[in-house]
């Protein structure tokens, strides 16, 4: 049975604002309108060596835009900051496996605040030993760069983790987005859409672009065509 689950499930392009002006925010939200959320990078300089911005700004985002935010810590002691992002109006809220000390108390936590519960992982952390908790997920991030900056190239290294991650979503039945963030160009997210991944986090390849909302339009037709 193929695992073309892009076909049935769509493709999902969440553009980074890590890419945008972040002097002119509102302006730039106004700018990918038809985008399926705004994937806002959250990082604390101690899991990843940037620093990026934190809950006031999410906050200031959440008032800019109707697009749903997705929210992605790459922030030491995420079972304490998690659930802020989820009070401050984050449709989904995403932190990093390798920094949850209980990531299934967290990701229940995060349901219970109304928000979607993602969970990511870094490119060398394998998915094998998260596989038992997919029922608690809404959403599985692959990287596809190491994280901390944007602009980085896309590692294919990954590839057969999100083919084995697409195995173990279709066996288990359980509605889990399976996202990928990290060089996703034209030409890469169509090597990712085939290995299975239905979400894509997008930062040059659309705030590089001229026309932003093509940029995505152009990104969501190419594993199709």
């Amino acid at each position: 049975m193929p695992h073309h689950a892009e076909h049935s499930r769509g493709i999902h392009i969440h553009p980074s604002i890590l890419s945008a002006d972040f002097a002119r925010l509102a302006e730039e939200l106004a700018r990918i309108r038809n985008a399926d959320a705004v994937h806002v990078d959250v990082m604390d300089n101690h899991f990843v060596p940037n620093l990026t911005l934190g809950l006031p700004v999410v906050q200031a985002i959440r008032r800019a835009t109707e697009l749903p935010l997705d929210v992605h810590l790459m922030i030491q002691d995420a079972d304490r900051w998690a659930p802020d992002y989820a009070e401050a109006g984050a449709e989904s809220v995403t932190f990093h496996a390798e920094a949850a000390g209980a990531p299934i108390r967290l990701a229940r936590e995060l349901r219970s605040h109304g928000a979607k519960a993602g969970m990511a992982l870094k490119p060398a952390t394998a998915v094998e030993p998260y596989l038992d908790m997919l029922e608690e997920l809404d959403l599985l991030l692959l990287m596809t760069v190491e994280p901390g900056f944007g602009g980085q190239p896309f590692l294919d290294v990954v590839l057969p983790k999100i083919r084995r991650a697409r195995e173990a979503l279709d066996g288990s039945g359980v509605p889990v987005a399976l996202q990928v963030d990290g060089g996703v160009t034209r030409d890469t997210i169509m090597r990712a859409a085939e290995a299975g991944a239905d979400v894509f986090v997008a930062g040059s390849a659309v705030y590089g672009a001229e026309d932003p909302e093509a940029a995505i339009d152009e990104l969501r037709s190419a594993p199709l065509r």
